[in-house]
């Protein structure tokens, strides 16, 4: 077995994040990258306590948030072992399927409302739109998993509703009412999560996030705006792309956003 980080690692409580989520994401990196393989055993408790300077309640929290994630085995008396991949069955269709029937959303919010300026910039030429604030929860513990925001046409407030996001997710909405969608720009950050977006996923202020923007396009200009925001310690985003998508090279791209010296 690897050791982790060579042994010389430690946690700092200056750093802003948990000990024990830091200790998870420096093991769950090691997974990640293979350090750490399919059935190996992890340290033990103690010497995990002695190699990053931590009590044992930290470890174990820590070890615990990595079996719910899936990455871990736990075994009483024995010790703690790394899962093997998960097998992957079925298609994008079948796992959205999968994910609405395990989860439940809450509507915070759905009503017309001015732009905002940063939405105002993907999406020219409206004063007012449709906003829509949403939650999925993990169904059996009610866990917040995803915080949705949406920005739509006005003119869709009669269909996307309340009552209606109840019984049908937002895409089927908008495919029901006609809409006909060309295109989808995807966008992917990282942040870190202020009051409002922690109290509606139930993290700490400062804990860092992934957020994916979207901009669907219909008759080539844009129809709406989608940011979704998501714990990267309780969700993954997966993308998948054809031979034809890997060989046109365009379907994913870098974006610097870097000071660059005038003359």
């Amino acid at each position: 077995m690897e050791e982790p980080c060579n042994g010389t690692t430690r946690v700092s409580a200056d750093a802003g994040v948990p000990l024990h989520r830091q200790l998870y994401l420096v093991l769950h990196d090691e997974i990640s990258r293979g350090a750490l393989t399919s059935g190996e055993a992890l340290p033990t408790e103690q010497t995990l306590c002695d190699m990053f300077g931590v009590s044992r309640i930290t470890v174990r929290r820590a070890l615990a948030d990595l079996s719910d994630a899936g990455l871990v085995d736990r075994r009483h008396g024995v010790g703690s072992f790394v899962r093997g991949p998960a097998p992957s069955h079925g298609s994008h269709l079948d796992t959205e399927r999968e994910v609405e029937s395990e989860t439940d959303v809450d509507v915070v919010e759905c009503g017309v409302r001015p732009v905002p300026p940063a939405v105002g910039l993907r999406w020219a030429a409206r004063d007012d739109a449709l906003y829509v604030l949403r939650v999925r929860r993990e169904r059996d513990t009610g866990e917040p998993l995803v915080v949705t925001e949406a920005w739509l046409p006005v003119d869709l407030a009669g269909v996307v509703t309340e009552s209606s996001l109840a019984r049908a997710p937002l895409h089927r909405l908008i495919t029901d009412a006609g809409v006909v969608l060309t295109c989808l720009e995807h966008e992917m950050t990282a942040e870190i999560a202020g009051p409002r977006t922690a109290s509606l996923l139930s993290t700490a202020i400062g804990s860092p996030l992934i957020r994916m923007n979207h901009v669907a396009f219909a008759a080539d200009a844009p129809h709406h705006l989608l940011s979704t925001v998501m714990s990267p310690t309780k969700s993954r985003i997966v993308v998948n792309q054809n031979a034809m998508d890997m060989a046109a090279g365009g379907t994913m791209f870098v974006a610097h956003d870097v000071s660059r010296p005038t003359n």
